[in-house]
This record gives C-alpha cells, sequence and structure tokens, in this order.
C-alpha cells in the first residue's frame, strides 16, 4: 500500500487528542501564547485539546509531566520551549532519550522551513519528534512564530496519517 492509499486511510480517523506542554519559568497561563496559539489550531484541525500544562523548567517536574501523558488518553504530546541552547533548556535533554523512534524528518524539515523564515539562527533550535509508547511526541521551540510554522506546515496536516501508522499493525 502506497503513501497516498495511508493518507486516505488516516483522513477517515477521527481527530486526535492532543496534550499540550509549555515550558518555560516566565510564562503563566495568560502570557502563554505559544501554548495557547497550540490549543486554537489543534482545535481548528479538527483536533482535541486532551490537557494543557504549563510547567517550570525543572528535570523533575518536566519527567512527571512526560510520564504522566504518555499514561493519559493523549495519542500526541506537544512540547513548546526548552528545545534551545541555554542551560535552561532542558525540555530536549529529558524526552529523547525516552523516544523508541524518531522521526529525524520533522527536526530537518523544521530547521529547513525556520531557515527561510528566520536565517542562519534556525541551526539553533532541537526541535525533534518521535514515537514513545505508539504516541507521537513533539518538542518545539517556545516562541509562536516557530509552533505556528510547525503546527501549520508540518504536523497538522500528516497528524492523522502519523497516528495511523503507530497504531497499525
Amino acid at each position: 500500500m502506497g503513501n497516498e492509499a495511508h493518507e486516505k486511510q488516516a483522513a477517515r480517523l477521527p481527530g486526535a487528542a492532543v496534550a499540550v506542554v509549555t515550558v518555560s519559568d516566565t510564562r503563566t497561563p495568560e502570557t502563554d501564547e505559544s501554548g495557547r496559539l497550540m490549543q486554537q489550531m489543534i482545535q481548528s484541525a479538527g483536533h482535541m485539546v486532551s490537557a494543557y500544562v504549563l510547567v517550570p523548567n525543572d528535570a523533575p517536574r518536566i519527567a512527571s509531566t512526560l510520564a504522566t501523558l504518555l499514561d493519559s488518553p493523549a495519542q500526541a504530546l506537544f512540547f513548546s520551549g526548552g528545545t534551545g541552547l541555554g542551560p535552561r533548556d532542558l525540555t530536549y535533554d529529558l524526552v529523547v532519550p525516552r523516544l523508541e523512534k524518531r522521526l529525524d524528518g520533522f527536526g530537518e524539515l523544521f530547521r529547513w522551513l525556520s531557515y527561510q523564515e528566520i536565517g542562519p539562527a534556525a541551526m539553533m533550535s532541537r526541535a525533534v519528534a518521535g514515537a514513545i509508547h505508539g504516541k507521537l511526541v513533539v518538542c518545539l521551540p517556545g516562541s509562536p512564530g516557530a509552533v505556528r510554522l510547525a503546527l501549520e506546515k508540518l504536523l497538522l496536516p500528516q497528524l492523522k496519517h502519523i497516528l495511523w501508522e503507530l497504531q497499525r499493525a
């Protein structure tokens, strides 16, 4: 079965349950533009936000949030923040060792598209995606522009197809 047939089968799936996590020491639910944008875009694409969590840049809290959401009904976990090079950017370092399968093309395409928008600074993003226990886990930069780019150009157009691939026998 080719990619086109896979996408047709995946398109018949109901909307996905997506957990949204913002990792930040400075944002509050009221100032979390990226988290709000993710929720709006997910819902506008016909999916459901199954959880929203704002967690500080604290390794035990991020790891606990990841574990809790992996045990939840969420089919996909979208993290925003903690993918840069700073000493407080911990999301990537905590998620990547848990990935059972990496979706390397996501990070490559994200940085390529980001380069077209912001130039060479795109190389500093450690945006990554992969699977843990049959769930899609994505780590995005914390800026609203990065979130919009990733969801609009990559994740939402392929979300059902990715989840179908993760669940098929």
